[in-house]
């Protein structure tokens, strides 16, 4: 298995993409320290985890504040044994839909930009001592098309988004020399409870149907084709592993083609 004994932490890993990446990561023999704010739903993930064999610690954690992260980032060095392999940054909120920038509240924006940077951020900040000494580590910063081009009524969640990418490119930098590799994975739209909620937003604002929106999703694809999260899963345990032990700085895109 390419990740056997790794040891992992994701956050956001209760829901959607969180608990593809979570899967997939323990399906290649990774133990894990699973963070969100939901604890219910990480507990289920959590023992899909176990019955694949491997280890899942649960925590609940507000990426966004650092006494937490702080905390969080104890715990995973005493379930560890002081060993941290993996980060995966996947919490994150999407905020306004359908909003013109002139119509965004200042609240609004300023929470989707903490949420999102601090967030990714923070553990970064907090793992990276510990990877640093091991002189190895993998860091996948979850992105999003959003961040690679310009995303009309959606200002506050595309600037965090590039924000994520300016995150990983100068981190990159700074760790190479540990023999660390931080990257990111930019998903498009994601078949997730997540863009069903989008959608209904927009339909609501716009006066369609759900099935318009999501329709116009899949033609501005060109694999016509809405993305799974396990397809994003995949790209992660790929910049994960040591597949892409050369790899450094960059991101890929896993959208179906919307950004092409």
């Amino acid at each position: 298995m390419k990740l056997q004994n790794r040891k992992a932490i994701v956050t956001g890993a209760a829901k959607g993409m969180g608990g593809a990446i979570s899967m997939a990561l323990a399906r290649e023999g990774a133990d894990l320290v699973m963070t969100a704010r939901d604890l219910d739903a990480l507990d289920e993930v959590a023992r899909e985890v176990r019955g694949l064999g491997r280890a899942a610690h649960v925590i609940a954690c507000d990426v966004i504040d650092e006494d937490q992260v702080r905390r969080m980032t104890a715990f995973a060095l005493e379930k560890f044994a002081g060993r941290i392999d993996i980060l995966v940054n996947v919490a994150g909120v999407t905020g306004p839909i359908e909003t013109p920038v002139q119509d965004i509240e200042v609240g609004d924006f300023d929470y989707v930009i903490i949420a999102n940077e601090r967030g990714t951020f923070l553990p970064i900040k907090h793992v990276v001592p510990t990877m640093i000494a091991q002189r190895s580590g993998k860091i996948v910063n979850i992105g999003g098309t959003s961040g690679l081009r310009g995303y009309p009524m959606r200002t506050a969640y595309s600037a965090s988004k590039w924000a994520v990418r300016g995150i990983t490119r100068t981190v990159a930098l700074e760790l190479g020399k540990y023999n660390i590799n931080v990257n990111a994975v930019c998903p498009g739209i994601v078949e997730t409870p997540r863009m069903m909620k989008l959608c209904e937003g927009k339909a609501k604002v716009r006066g369609w149907t759900v099935e318009q929106v999501y329709e116009e999703y899949v033609q501005d694809m060109a694999l016509k084709r809405v993305t799974l999260p396990e397809d994003v899963a995949n790209a992660v345990l790929f910049m994960a592993s040591d597949d892409s032990r050369q790899i450094t700085g960059q991101h890929i895109a896993v959208d179906g083609g919307w950004d092409v």
